[in-house]
């Protein structure tokens, strides 16, 4: 048998590797918030690593998230009938996408609340995909 790189598994490689590296970069920002009060040569870190690294690792899940979409439909498949789960998880990721593209700003002024819902709401996100039975 010889094995061959298919469209849909690299985009899902390319869709987990996103989501890793943006939710583990998520908890390292949100971390480093803490250790930027009353350190100056800190302030501003997390919000530039949330920037650089959280924003585009989740911009880039998006965009190959609806590339797998569209090529699963391309294959003949419809995610949107196996299951309500799918419908929960879009809604759950724009909500993320929003607040996780508004962060960088609060996180530079000393907020950490839309840091730690984008946490929250990732783990949201998890819970329903690993849990699609549920839906």
């Amino acid at each position: 048998m010889n094995p061959k790189l298919e469209t849909v598994n690299l985009l899902r490689w390319i869709h987990f590797l996103a989501i890793s590296f943006g939710s583990g970069a998520a908890v390292v920002a949100l971390l480093l918030s803490g250790f930027e009060e009353g350190r100056e040569d800190l302030q501003g870190l997390a919000a530039t690593v949330w920037a650089k690294v959280v924003a585009w690792s989740f911009r880039v899940a998006v965009v190959a998230g609806i590339v797998l979409l569209a090529a699963l439909i391309q294959n003949g498949q419809n995610p949107f009938k196996a299951g309500f789960y799918l419908h929960i998880k879009l809604t759950l990721v724009f909500i993320l996408i929003g607040l996780s593209e508004m962060t960088p700003k609060a996180l530079a002024v000393g907020k950490r609340g839309s840091a730690l819902l984008v946490v929250v709401l990732f783990m949201a996100v998890a819970f329903t995909v690993f849990n699609k039975g549920l839906f």
